[in-house]
């Protein structure tokens, strides 16, 4: 378990992270989610004393992450696939690691053999890809088969399998009982992949809640009908007292109802139904509904307008 309570990280006059208190509980996995620039790499870093809080408190399974002594048993975490040494084999990268936290030497072949970088254990880790350095990082994580789990953009140069694979590593961590914590901008994946969501924004929590009731809060859920008949489906609508928008698509967008409501009505009156489905926002449109007052970095679309010739003084030709 992460407990973080009034946490709190100035930079000079800049506030990173404002006063955050939640928990990260076991037995799920628990998404991350904030725009560029709202703490959450900061945090995690806190979380592992890489920096030091101005104010409050993080605890690992009660404890300071700097009252460890063998962390790697404890907490594993992937902030930085890139930290490893270059110069060394991927094997002596994570011996190195082991040694120092007196993790047994056949663990090292283990967590490779789990990540699929076996055949590559011998190679130095500079002349690794990037989805095989990112490998080469969650191997590092899991080398003290730890309780507890970090891992900030975990996908990131993964192929198709690759994702997969961790997605499903993750949710077997949590299954087993295991805390993990995962941050990520790929939506679509974290959709997949967590069951809780911490959001934050500007360094201050916004949400603390299920992945369900994310979406639930932050987003426009509907029915959608389309019918050949429409002028009956309209007059059948307004006179069950809803007001449905019609779509450019001539389809009609019902809020409020349920799919099981609109189809009894419409066979009620024996309207022909080609659509009849519920709609959803997805994580994406929740998150970035939510957040739209917190994103710090805004990109504008401005496309440059190629020059018109003023046609009149100093143009030939005029």
């Amino acid at each position: 378990m992460i407990e973080l309570e009034g946490l709190t990280k100035r930079f000079g006059t800049k506030t990173a992270v404002d006063q955050l208190s939640f928990t990260v509980r076991p037995g799920v996995v628990t998404g991350f989610l904030g725009p560029n620039g709202a703490g959450k790499s900061t945090t995690m870093r806190m979380m592992l004393d890489l920096d030091a809080p101005t104010s409050g408190s993080v605890r690992i399974d009660g404890r300071h992450y700097r009252e460890l002594d063998e962390p790697l048993k404890y907490i594993g975490a992937l902030l930085d696939a890139k930290a490893m040494h270059g110069g060394r084999s991927a094997y002596h990268n994570l011996l190195c690691l082991a040694q120092s936290n007196r993790i047994a030497e056949r663990r090292v072949a283990e967590v490779l053999d789990m990540v699929g970088l076996t055949a590559v254990a011998k190679k130095k880790s500079k002349n690794f890809s990037m989805g095989m350095g990112q490998r080469l990082g969650i191997a590092a994580a899991l080398l003290g088969d730890p309780r507890i789990l970090l891992f900030d953009e975990p996908v990131n140069g993964l192929d198709p399998e690759g994702i997969h694979w961790i997605r499903n590593l993750m949710k077997a961590l949590a299954a087993d009982g295991r805390t993990i914590f995962v941050s990520s901008h790929l939506m679509s994946e974290m959709a997949l992949t967590a069951d809780h969501l911490i959001v934050i924004g500007q360094g201050r929590l916004l949400a603390d809640t299920t992945m369900a009731d994310f979406i639930q809060r932050n987003s426009r859920s509907y029915v959608r009908l389309r019918s050949p008949q429409q002028e009956q489906v309209k007059d059948v609508l307004a006179s069950d007292g809803s007001t449905p928008v019609q779509t450019d698509d001539g389809a009609f967008e019902i809020d409020g109802a349920s799919t099981e409501r609109i189809g009894e009505l419409m066979a009620e009156h024996g309207i022909v139904l080609h659509e009849l489905s519920a709609q959803r926002a997805s994580l994406e449109e929740a998150f970035m509904r939510m957040t739209a007052g917190a994103v710090e970095y805004h990109a504008h679309n401005a496309v440059e307008q190629p020059q018109q010739p003023q046609w009149g003084a100093g143009v030939k030709g005029a």
